[in-house]
């Protein structure tokens, strides 16, 4: 394929999808990873796209959400991986709730075999997967369905929770950024996440490394709100996306990455202590008891470096996590 015919192409997924990864812009267009990084330049460069962590977006800034079947077909391996990761933070007997997207999904496939499990969602595809599980009971909120993400939205799915407290709700949405925390495209998709949010005594992320320092327009869930990260491993040359992790983990975010030496059935217990990478809290979070486990080295640590050390060894240090 010439460069001017791979170019077209990349251009028409991004428009097509709003936000695409490098991997799968690779895959796509069957050329490497850095040939697809300098076509993605040229293109920025022409004014007719944006650059990404990873990835690349719509011009302007902020990414569109894409529809249900495109999003579907996007990254499918890592986020199997975070569904597989996300399970097993679940206990039997809990009560959660589960949003809307794709990852989730996969989620709630996993979920069917957790006996005496509540789910409480607003997403018909988190409710179909659990549909024949015969040990976990399924609450499905009101509201208007919204056909882009068979999503129930509106002040009817809204006010069907309230009054309503879990353990721990899941949610995805279209970025993730240290500054702005999880947003999504959507200003009704969002006023029900926050819904979600607020049910919940912690909140679990899960979003893939692409997902990592979009942004989009409204927000959802702010950094200081978000209890845990599941993502997967970033590539080995995006060094920008292992900073996003780390300045979420600078903030007290949870970060647990998928995509290590796990377990394949046997004791789900030890499964769990394979897959979690947790990287700890790096200071007590606001109202947090001091005196936890010791996280990640914080900016400034390394007294007497450069800057520039400072942040390969911060970078360097999660990726050995």
């Amino acid at each position: 394929m010439f460069a001017a015919e791979r170019r077209q192409l990349i251009l028409e997924m991004v428009r097509a999808n709003g936000a695409v990864s490098l991997r799968e812009l690779a895959r796509v267009v069957q050329t490497s990873e850095v040939t697809v990084r300098r076509d993605v330049r040229a293109l920025e460069a022409e004014g007719l796209l944006d650059r990404r962590h990873g990835g690349a977006v719509l011009p302007g800034g902020f990414t569109r959400e894409s529809g249900f079947p495109q999003k579907s077909h996007l990254a499918t391996a890592e986020k199997t991986a975070i569904a597989d990761l996300a399970a097993s933070f679940v206990e039997e007997g809990e009560a959660i709730v589960v949003g809307a997207g794709t990852t989730t999904q996969e989620l709630a496939r996993r979920l069917a075999r957790v006996p005496g499990l509540t789910v409480v969602t607003n997403s018909l595809l988190v409710a179909q997967a659990l549909a024949h599980a015969n040990r976990v009971e399924v609450v499905m909120t009101g509201g208007t369905l919204r056909g882009s993400n068979y999503a129930l939205v509106g002040s009817g799915a809204e006010q069907s929770l309230q009054g309503l407290r879990v353990s721990r709700a899941f949610l995805s949405g279209s970025g993730l950024t240290a500054e702005r925390g999880l947003s999504t495209s959507n200003m009704l998709s969002a006023s029900v996440d926050r819904a979600l949010v607020q049910a919940a005594a912690e909140v679990v992320v899960l979003a893939d490394h692409t997902k990592l320092g979009m942004d989009t327009m409204f927000q959802t869930v702010p950094t200081d709100v978000i209890t845990r990260l599941v993502t997967d491993e970033p590539p080995g040359h995006d060094d920008r996306a292992a900073t996003e992790l780390q300045a979420l983990a600078d903030q007290g975010v949870q970060i647990a990455v998928a995509g290590g030496s796990g377990a394949q059935g046997g004791d789900q217990t030890q499964a769990r202590d394979q897959r979690r990478r947790d990287v700890p809290l790096p200071a007590p979070r606001r109202g947090q008891v001091p005196g936890g486990a010791p996280g990640l080295r914080p900016a400034g640590v390394l007294t007497g470096e450069s800057p520039e050390r400072e942040r390969a060894a911060r970078v360097a240090d999660l990726r050995r996590r």
